[in-house]
């Protein structure tokens, strides 16, 4: 009896073995098929530092990613991203970077806002060989001196955009400037690329004052005093978001902008123009993105796409999202492959249409020629919008490959 027992009971326990054994091995069956099916990638960003763009850049590859996906994926596979906030933090960053590849398994790295944590995590992807589209920081040495076989950028660096501002500055007659920016990494390198190229253009100018507030703390009063007494006849400006918000507030309360001609990169985003409302400040000249000017066939589908997803207009943000989006699927695609030597010969070269209009990674130093647009700022029905713009092709603005082959390392 007791024997027999003993047989049915090692009888049950075979079987419930077996069954769990089945059902392991069905969802690892499960969990392989899910993985060849779909392709990881990584996403970082800066949520909860600078929602007013970050977020409508989040949207914007949101949208991409559905379309992509919706049209069957990226040679059959679909596309997965899993997506960090750094908290503006580089540390952070390079945290989130790590686990997206060691646990997560992401094949590609994107994403990222400002200049010093866009270095960060490229000097990370060169490290251990990933590939990493940088979308939104604009340094130049994330291209340039910095710059390594690994990274791309999507949007144009500081070079390029300052280069598009010049060309309309130097036509003021303007002849002692100032300038102001945040302390860190973007603002300098703007600061230091705008005064050289608008020397080079106008020898006849000379720079009286530089103002650097920390970058999220400046001190308007103090900023905007500290200009006046310089009496520049115009003013560079690179401030952005909050900062800006204070910095023209207590211009136009003090009349710094009186007389006074300001070029301002930035400002005519929506991100940072809009929160300004009947406080902006006219005859600006900015850059920007005139949303709803913008009339070619590939501006008006995505606008009709955007608006249809998320009942709202798009920003500047959720232009560079879609965008890098679909210059990762496109590399993919492209390369047939989520091997990395063969996503990079894919990047160099590869071609992509936006909603700007086409777009192309150049080879020698991975920087696309996404453009700007270029013109002033006005007030209309109590709202502060783009005038008189156009759009600068990133084409024309790129840096001479000289100059990139004697910055960029040999590697």
């Amino acid at each position: 009896m007791s024997t027999h027992v003993k047989e049915g009971f090692m009888d049950r326990r075979t079987v419930l073995k077996s069954f769990a054994l089945a059902a392991l091995m069905a969802g690892s069956q499960m969990g392989t098929a899910s993985a060849a099916d779909t392709i990881k990638i990584g996403e970082i960003n800066s949520y909860t530092s600078l929602p007013a763009f970050t977020l409508p850049y989040r949207s914007g590859w949101q949208l991409a990613l559905d379309e992509i996906n919706a049209a069957g994926g990226i040679n059959g596979k679909k596309l997965e991203v899993i997506s960090r906030d750094d908290g503006g933090k580089p540390g952070d960053a390079v945290t989130a970077a790590n686990e997206l590849v060691s646990r997560e398994n992401v094949s590609v790295l994107f994403g990222t806002f400002f200049s010093h944590i866009g270095l960060a995590v490229s000097d990370f992807a060169n490290q251990r060989k990933i590939v990493f589209v940088a979308a939104e920081p604009l340094t130049d040495a994330l291209t340039m001196e910095k710059g390594n076989r690994y990274t791309f950028r999507l949007r144009p660096g500081t070079y390029m955009q300052a280069a598009m501002l010049v060309d309309q500055a130097a036509k003021l007659p303007a002849k002692t400037w100032a300038t102001v920016a945040p302390n860190y990494e973007y603002g300098q390198v703007a600061v230091k690329v705008f005064k050289e190229l608008m020397s080079a253009k106008r020898p006849d100018i000379k720079w009286v004052d530089e103002q650097w507030p920390a970058m999220g703390k400046i001190d308007g009063g103090a900023t905007v005093q500290a200009l006046a007494r310089a009496e520049p006849e115009a003013i560079f400006n690179v401030t952005f978001g909050a900062d800006l918000t204070k910095f023209i507030r207590e211009g136009n309360t003090r009349g710094l902008f009186k007389n006074r001609s300001v070029v301002s990169l930035l400002t005519g985003e929506p991100e940072y123009l809009d929160p300004l409302g009947d406080e902006t400040p006219s005859g600006w000249i900015v850059s920007g993105y005139p949303w709803e000017q913008i009339k070619t066939p590939e501006h008006e589908a995505f606008l009709k796409a955007y608006k249809a997803k998320f009942n709202d207009y798009p920003r500047l943000g959720s232009v560079v999202g879609y965008n890098t989006m679909k210059a990762v699927a496109e590399m993919i695609r492209k390369a047939g492959s989520v091997d990395t030597d063969k996503l990079i010969a894919a990047g160099e070269g590869l071609k992509i249409d936006s909603p700007l209009g086409p777009i192309t990674f150049r080879a020698e130093d991975h920087q696309s020629t996404m453009g700007g647009y270029i013109g002033k700022t006005a007030m209309k029905d109590g709202k502060g919008m783009m005038v008189d713009w156009h759009y600068a092709n990133g084409a024309d603005y790129l840096p001479a490959l000289a100059e990139v082959a004697k910055a960029r390392p040999k590697n």
